[in-house]
């Protein structure tokens, strides 16, 4: 029984000490795996070159996504004032139309009674307007009474109201009231576009009656088309009015649109986000209102510690970067990065290593040459 307590302390001792020594076998390794040391052939051959870390200012690529969209005041719906049977169309959804070009024609029985009125209302007032100053004129002199010429000016003023409101009506419809007279009375009116553009909707077809409140066609000014952006609360402080972007589609990304921002909105979503409006710089007829885009902008600048991006390298989802310790003995360091732009990246590092000399070329050699050491 007594062999037995002597046993246990010395084998107690004995993995005491196993451990230590395995402790700091484990130690020693982690600190090797941390350098790696090259030959003067492996040196040159490796084109290591260093640099120093700078400060320079940033800007962050902050990458949206978003619609194409067609202000209101571009977006024309045309209807008929008065109503009408659709006699004649030639229009399709896609199709392009010019300013001032005829788009329909409308017929009905109230368009010859409107130009009949006018025409019988202008006659009339012919007459009125020769009596009116005829008894001006006597009136002047005394030689009628005040009543008489009361009557015939407020029958004057009448009519003359009555010409005015039918020629109106005569414009509201298209028709001019200086080219209507007896010969020239049409039982139907002509639709013209009011802008260049293109057709998004047809909405009716010949031989149907339209009231005034029915839209026939819907048309699209495409030369004013916007991006509108959703963009999260947490990047709202990045943006402001010009800045500029640049926008591609998912089936030809290698196609980017210069764009600017036009105008941010002031409230929040419910998913917390808020819409941008930008406006595409150049025109391009194969954008199209509902067609997603994706975008990419730069965000304001910052001053921040950069080092190229090929001197950072990424080892199991990590950052790193090289640093100097000796002519060809290089230790790896791991760092926190940012932004990336302009072929730079934003890195965080401890202030005792500014001064230090990074390895802007030959990163990945270096990573490799380590590896393969510890593979070994």
């Amino acid at each position: 029984m007594k062999k037995i307590f002597i046993l246990i302390p010395i084998i107690l001792l004995l993995i005491s000490c196993g451990s230590n020594t395995t402790d700091a076998e484990i130690n020693n390794n982690d600190k090797k795996n941390t350098f790696v040391t090259l030959t003067n052939e492996q040196y040159t051959n490796a084109g290591i070159t260093l640099g120093k870390i700078k400060q320079q200012s940033i800007a962050s690529i902050l990458k949206v996504n978003g619609i194409i969209e067609v202000p209101p005041q571009n977006i024309v719906s045309i209807s008929v004032p008065l109503g009408g049977y659709l006699k004649f169309t030639k229009l399709l959804s896609g199709m392009h139309v010019n300013k001032g070009e005829v788009i329909g024609i409308v017929e009905d029985q109230q368009y010859i009674q409107l130009q009949q009125d006018y025409l019988t209302t202008k006659a009339q007032f012919t007459f009125t307007e020769n009596e009116f100053n005829r008894q001006k004129e006597l009136n002047q002199s005394k030689a009628t009474s005040d009543k008489i010429f009361e009557q015939i000016k407020a029958t004057y003023q009448t009519q003359l109201i009555l010409i005015k409101s039918l020629e109106e009506k005569l414009n509201l419809i298209g028709l001019n009231p200086n080219k209507i007279n007896v010969n020239k009375i049409s039982r139907s009116i002509n639709i013209y576009s009011p802008i260049d553009g293109y057709v998004s909707n047809v909405n009716v077809n010949i031989g149907k009656y339209v009231n005034p409140s029915d839209v026939l066609f819907e048309l699209i000014n495409p030369m004013d088309i916007h991006l509108a952006l959703d963009i999260f609360e947490k990047d709202f402080d990045k943006l402001y009015l010009g800045q500029k972007l640049l926008a591609y589609s998912n089936s030809n990304p290698e196609n980017k649109y210069a764009c600017s921002i036009i105008l941010i909105s002031k409230s929040l979503s419910k998913d917390k986000s808020v819409t941008v409006h930008c406006h595409f710089e150049k025109y391009n007829k194969t954008l199209l209102p509902g067609m997603f885009m994706n975008a990419e902008l730069e965000a304001k600048s910052k001053n921040a510690t950069v080092l190229p991006e090929n001197a950072v390298v990424r080892f199991e989802n990590k950052q790193y970067v090289f640093i100097a310790k000796d002519k060809n003995i290089f230790e790896l360091v791991e760092v926190k990065t940012g932004s990336n732009f302009n072929g730079f990246v934003e890195v965080e590092i401890e202030s005792n290593m500014i001064d230090k000399n990074f390895v802007f070329v030959g990163a990945y050699t270096l990573l490799m040459k380590m590896k393969n050491v510890e593979n070994d």
